[in-house]
């Protein structure tokens, strides 16, 4: 007899756990099913994670060589560990992914490893890496099985000398060149990683701007920001080859526009042009789903075409990011158990995690102009911010855009050190359908960074008193 459940979820990452979570909170009989061996999927153990730890350390290691002596910290002998960096990078990993699993045992969450596959309506089956096979009959089914990476044709990622954002979070030495090809959010963050710890980076990005999706002028000053740095950028630049020769790697390129190609060498090539959803092995068609021609499942409300069968994460519309991945897992938990679950894709937040940070939620001025929409812009630069002055932390600004007649707030870009968790405050207050002038008369604290944001909603209306 296959064992019973009311949901079963294929994939552990962020969406598929906290999916797992809430559910179990709801009183559904639930299993979840990861072949990593690990939970956390690609963010806890191979993305976001262990990236935040070599970005915090790799900043600490740039601060101590090039910074702390204009505080009057005087430092000699600063040296690189790279195996040490790595290691305690690994640590905490290790310590999350048991930390989500003990959350399994918590809820009282079936956790089975191995790959889960539909076997038809209501079947899920399980095969073990020893191929070991078992069977679940379940109620529902939820497919969380997130992205992998995506490379260019006819480019071979070793994970040595052409590696992958995986294959960057564990190279055995610094290198003295390295090539990012793609100007998004990955490559740029691992990138500055690298930059710190001491290679030369150079990022090639097809189109004349890098992150594209961002607001224009914060992606403008992130990249006059990331070239004061000493990041190298070939903009408007199509890669047509990557030859690795063992010792090296030669890249070709030409402009996007067309004109004469030339080669830029490196030691380490990192492809960074985004991620594809996984549906490898699914089974989807014993239950009549089909992707799209991109390899997306389509939904609506989640729902998939097969009655009982939902989707979340990046295996699906919507930015992937594993905070969205997240949200949707609990609302397809709340509507299995008979609630009205809701996620407000308008209030979905992006960060860059580089230093500067870079964090955006909502509309950006293009997307308003582009649409039409009447607007009113409020800046505020960390310049003028007391804190930011006192912490030798000045670069970047806080940038607010409110519909001029509804005067909700429909979108907040900033960058700045720490922004991240600024932006937090933004998609509380457009949550809430608030203003401009709502943020401008909240008190803030001083003197801390947050009041540029304070400030910006002031400067909306034209009363901005900082600067």
């Amino acid at each position: 007899m296959a064992e019973q459940f009311d949901v079963v979820i294929i994939g552990g990452g962020p969406g598929g756990y906290n999916c797992a979570i809430r559910a179990a909170q709801l009183g559904l009989q639930t299993a979840i099913i990861e072949k990593r061996g690990r939970l956390g999927g690609t963010c806890l153990n191979v993305g976001c994670i262990p990236s935040k730890a070599l970005l915090h350390a790799s900043e600490a290691y740039e601060s101590a060589q090039h910074h702390f002596a204009e505080m009057g910290i005087e430092v000699t002998g600063v040296s690189l560990n790279l195996a040490k960096m790595l290691a305690q990078k690994d640590d905490a990993v290790d310590g999350l992914t048991k930390g989500v699993e003990f959350l399994m045992k918590k809820n009282k969450i079936t956790y089975l490893v191995g790959t889960g596959s539909i076997a038809g309506p209501g079947t899920v089956t399980v095969s073990a890496a020893d191929g070991a096979v078992s069977s679940l009959a379940t109620k529902n089914i939820v497919i969380a099985t997130g992205s992998d990476i995506l490379s260019l044709p006819g480019v071979s990622i070793d994970e040595e000398r052409i590696v992958s954002s995986t294959g960057a979070l564990k190279l055995a030495a610094v290198p003295k060149k390295m090539i990012v090809i793609g100007g998004g959010y990955i490559g740029l963050e691992m990138g500055s990683v690298w930059r710190r710890l001491g290679a030369e980076v150079t990022v090639v990005e097809y189109l004349d701007r890098i992150t594209p999706t961002m607001d224009g002028e914060v992606s403008t000053q992130f990249m006059r920001i990331l070239k004061k740095q000493g990041m190298i950028f070939e903009l408007g630049t199509k890669v047509t080859q990557v030859e690795n020769n063992g010792s090296g790697v030669k890249v070709t390129v030409e402009p996007a526009k067309g004109g004469d190609s030339k080669v830029l060498e490196a030691d380490v090539v990192l492809v960074s042009i985004g991620r594809k959803p996984y549906t490898e092995g699914l089974g989807l068609e014993t239950v009549g789903i089909a992707t799209d021609a991109r390899g997306f499942i389509p939904s609506t409300h989640w729902a998939t075409t097969a009655p009982g069968v939902y989707v979340i994460g990046d295996v699906t519309y919507g930015p992937m990011l594993a905070h969205k991945a997240e949200e949707e897992g609990a609302a397809v938990a709340e509507i299995m158990a008979g609630k009205s679950g809701h996620v407000n894709f308008d209030v979905i937040p992006g960060v860059v995690y580089t230093n500067p940070e870079v964090a955006s939620v909502g509309k950006t001025e293009e997307e308003l102009k582009t649409a039409g929409t009447p607007y009113k812009v409020g800046k505020f630069p960390f310049m003028a911010n007391s804190r930011a002055r006192t912490n030798h932390e000045t670069d970047g600004f806080v940038k607010i855009l409110e519909h001029a007649e509804t005067r909700r707030i429909l979108g907040v870009h900033m960058i700045g050190v720490g922004v991240g968790e600024m932006i937090g405050e933004a998609c509380l207050a457009m949550e809430f359908g608030a203003s401009a002038e709502d943020i401008a008369r909240t008190c803030h604290a001083h003197p801390t960074m947050s009041e540029a944001m304070r400030e910006a909603g002031k400067a909306v209306d034209g009363w901005a008193m900082q600067m």
